[in-house]
């Protein structure tokens, strides 16, 4: 990325392309399931190539995004995502359905490792994450009223993601097209604050995977355990992400006044009970409320976790490499919630879960409170120097103390008021030469 940040919405919208296919993984892993005649097993490892080829790409591109610029990589991962999940909606041969998702993943991975360095460089990281969950959930939303509509079998929720995809091409001409030689040095430079960001990246994986697990099994527990059909799943799910929207509008309006740690720390916990509260619910006014009240807090501690990574290093390595973890994760859920759901049943795995989940709250908030600013690094310094100025700053010979240490925290900027400098300068040149002059000298 550039030194100088661009516009949120082009981040937005490819981060929505990138996203859209774990949002819609319900759907995706039950309709293989259904019209493909795959067991719900196969399913979910269909699911979790999906997501395992996402995060592949993810890790491929963390620290490499600089080099290659923004551009090129968005639209290879859209053109891939478009391809792939194109590919699996035409087509009826397992075989090729999976070559197509695991093709489709490394478009999904490589748009959203993209959107996530740039996320990184904005000046406020947390408010465009926001609004690219927004985004997202309210794609989600409205592609889950509409598809148990429309039937189309396994084909429609891959042929949805591939035109979000392709809808979110133009927006690529927007993003930064190449990188300055001085800023892919600095961002090839040492990562950090590693050992917060190892921690927040292990927490994200497992919370990710917690979250999952769940969201994998979620369309199943209400239809064998609850007994609803897929249009009420369906109107559920998009009432959920509606709350998702309310709770990131809300999470986005909210800012960094409390912090990171007590969204995170809280959010968690309600995130807990609320996995527990949907993996046993015998009717739907319980699984509805386990459901909105969990969807409702996932995006907003989600949000703050993005923000969290994207604070760690303002090149965006850490957010991408937080990301691709999380998107392990997600990856190993749906496997880990059919394994647990069919040895341990529903409601014990909720508790699994739910354990977890509180378990893994606590490191990575005490990361939020160890690392609460944003640190300084070479590439922040955003003055007429921008990147290329802090890189050399930061490499040269330059006298001890003048250079913030790395990871310092960065001080405020005094402004200088510069016409009335010159001001000043120019009375006391009139009061010398006048001086001059009165002892006899040339004036």
């Amino acid at each position: 990325m550039s030194s100088r940040p661009r516009a949120a919405w082009p981040l937005v919208a490819v981060f929505t392309a990138g996203y859209l296919a774990a949002y819609l993984l319900p759907t995706v892993v039950g309709r293989l399931s259904v019209y493909l005649g795959l067991t719900t097993a196969q399913a979910g490892l269909v699911g979790s190539a999906l997501l395992l080829s996402s995060a592949s790409a993810g890790f491929a591109l963390a620290g490499r995004v600089e080099r290659y610029g923004a551009r090129r990589p968005a639209r290879a991962g859209l053109v891939l995502a478009v391809l792939g999940y194109g590919c699996a909606a035409l087509s009826g041969s397992v075989p090729l359905v999976v070559a197509g998702v695991v093709a489709g993943g490394l478009g999904s991975g490589t748009a959203t490792a993209v959107a996530a360095a740039g996320i990184a460089a904005q000046r406020d990281p947390h408010r465009t994450s926001s609004l690219g969950l927004l985004s997202v959930s309210a794609t989600a939303g409205v592609l889950y009223l509409t598809i148990p509509h429309l039937g189309g079998g396994h084909r429609l929720p891959f042929a949805s993601i591939a035109l979000v995809a392709l809808l979110a091409w133009p927006a690529t001409a927007r993003l930064d097209g190449g990188t300055p030689a001085g800023a892919a040095a600095a961002a090839r430079g040492r990562l950090p604050h590693r050992r917060s960001g190892l921690v927040l990246a292990a927490g994200m994986l497992v919370w990710s995977m917690a979250q999952n697990a769940l969201w994998g099994v979620s369309s199943r527990i209400g239809v064998e355990q609850v007994g609803l059909s897929e249009v009420t799943i369906g109107v559920v799910f998009a009432a959920a992400l509606g709350a998702g929207l309310l709770g990131v509008a809300g999470a986005g309006m909210l800012g960094a006044r409390l912090g990171r740690a007590v969204p995170i720390g809280v959010g968690t916990m309600v995130i807990a009970g609320s996995i527990v509260l949907s993996s046993s619910a015998d009717g739907l006014g319980a699984f509805a409320t386990g459901e909105i009240l969990w969807n409702a807090f996932y995006p907003v501690v989600l949000s703050y976790l993005i923000g969290l990574a994207a604070s760690l290093d303002v090149r965006g390595r850490w957010a991408v490499l937080a990301g691709s973890a999380s998107s392990v994760g997600t990856a190993c859920g749906p496997v880990l919630g059919s394994v647990l759901s069919q040895q341990a049943g529903y409601t014990a795995m909720g508790l699994i879960l739910g354990a977890a989940t509180l378990l893994v709250a606590a490191p990575v908030t005490a990361v939020a409170l160890h690392t609460g600013g944003r640190p300084l690094v070479p590439g922040s310094v955003r003055r007429r120097g921008g990147a290329p100025a802090a890189l050399l700053a930061a490499t040269t010979n330059s006298l001890p103390g003048a250079v913030p240490e790395l990871g310092a925290p960065e001080q405020a900027v005094a402004e200088i008021d510069v016409p009335a400098l010159r001001r000043r300068r120019l009375v006391r040149s009139a009061f010398r030469t006048a001086g001059g002059a009165g002892q006899g000298g040339r004036p």
